[in-house]
């Protein structure tokens, strides 16, 4: 017989998720992914999907355009701790990773959890000799539409237990970064099921979540780390055609003509970014995009009546001046059209197509090259050797790649036109 959720239960579900939710926003000192950073993320089959890791790439490398990130995903279908621990050296160390995320547990969960913590903290060890700043997550919960409560399995049950292991792994190696992916999964579960009560909510099948399953996992990676959530922040008073603030952004030309027509232009210092298509799904429970960027505009001393908000010439949104006075926030706007989401776009196809040459080309291509034609026929000496000099050439084309990341992501001014509306 299932038991209904219990009050303990509740309660740390919902601690887990507010202490993540009140970490931010912060300042980019507080975030834990740093200017140079080569981040390396290991896992499963979960990881190897290129979802939740590339949506963290994605929002981590927007925010912060100028800095340098070189992000690797290595994550293995079927595989757990002691896969992590024994192909640390092969995995991890060629890319020198000064970063690494660790998530594994989904596999481990019906095993031994003395023998996993071992693999654990062998990991933790080989981090810690490369001078390697760790973030251990957590699985998420897995999804079964039948159950009436996301923790009524056997499986939710053992994956609580071997998230608590994370979390002790992470407090005896000097209290490095824990994110509990699991709880905030589970409560996203809970919450949604009533809605669809037939369907898996967050996508995909009972142990991989579709992207919006793996939106929220990034997004509870991300809030974990400390990520910030302004994106820019802009205040214009139009009663005296002032700039009253600006918050990591430029303005210049602002003009507010004879029918209170507004204009000027703006060049950020980030982007804002949410993953298309089934991530969306998401937003029915969690408010996760406007959560992670704040594109914020006030605009104070206007006449009644609503303003067409228009970048680059292209309508984004329309607002009441009572809303624009309090301050309305564009990202879902200007994700959705116009400069900011044309550039976001390209950013995204230069991630997707570096993770793919590397996924298929180095990591799949040369790292776990069995079968491969390139590779046989050969003697394993001549293997070794043949592996080693192939993957320094791929590797000279991932360079290509970063840097057509880089040009993608080169911030450019738009002009923005804060125009009122004719009534009809």
């Amino acid at each position: 017989m299932k038991h209904p959720m219990n009050l303990m239960h509740i309660i740390k579900s919902a601690i887990a998720w507010t202490l993540l939710a009140t970490a931010w926003p912060c300042t980019a000192a507080e975030f834990f992914l740093k200017d140079g950073d080569r981040v390396v993320m290991i896992g499963d089959s979960i990881t190897a999907q290129h979802l939740y890791s590339s949506y963290v790439e994605a929002w981590a490398i927007t925010r912060y355009p100028e800095w340098e990130f070189r992000f690797f995903n290595v994550g293995i279908g079927g595989d757990g701790a002691p896969g992590g621990n024994n192909r640390f050296k092969r995995d991890v160390l060629p890319y020198a990773a000064t970063a690494l995320t660790v998530d594994f547990g989904m596999n481990d969960s019906g095993g031994n959890i003395v023998d996993w913590k071992q693999h654990m903290q062998g990991i933790a060890d080989q981090a810690k000799a490369a001078g390697i700043r760790v973030a251990w997550c957590t699985p998420q919960a897995c999804e079964n539409p039948e159950d009436k409560q996301a923790i009524d399995t056997a499986g939710n049950k053992n994956l609580e237990r071997f998230s608590e292991g994370v979390r002790q792994i992470a407090e005896t190696n000097n209290h490095a970064l824990f994110v509990d992916q699991f709880h905030p999964y589970l409560e996203f579960i809970d919450k949604a099921r009533p809605t669809m009560p037939t369907e898996r909510v967050g996508g995909g099948d009972q142990v991989h979540p579709g992207q919006a399953g793996q939106t929220l996992m990034a997004a509870t990676i991300l809030k974990g780390m400390s990520f910030p959530a302004l994106v820019a922040a802009v205040e214009i008073n139009a009663a005296s055609g002032k700039v009253v603030e600006k918050k990591n952004c430029m303005i210049e030309g602002l003009k507010v003509d004879a029918e209170g027509k507004i204009t000027f232009n703006q060049k950020d210092n980030a982007l804002p970014f949410f993953p298309d298509g089934d991530a969306k799904n998401i937003l029915k429970w969690l408010p996760i995009l406007e959560e992670l960027n704040d594109y914020r505009l006030k605009v104070t001393g206007l006449k009644a009546g609503r303003y067409e908000i228009r970048l680059g010439g292209v309508k984004v949104a329309d607002h009441s001046n009572d809303e624009l006075s309090a301050g309305v926030n564009l990202a879902a706007a200007v994700l959705a059209a116009g400069p900011i989401a044309d550039q976001v776009k390209a950013v995204w196809d230069t991630i997707s197509a570096k993770n793919g040459y590397f996924s298929d080309r180095i990591f799949g291509g040369v790292m776990l090259a069995g079968g491969v034609p390139e590779f046989m026929g050969i003697t394993p000496e001549a293997v070794e050797a043949k592996r080693d000099a192939v993957f320094k050439e791929r590797m000279q084309e991932m360079n290509k790649k970063f840097e057509a990341i880089r040009k993608a992501l080169v911030m450019q001014a738009h002009p923005v036109e804060i125009v009122p509306v004719q009534n009809k």
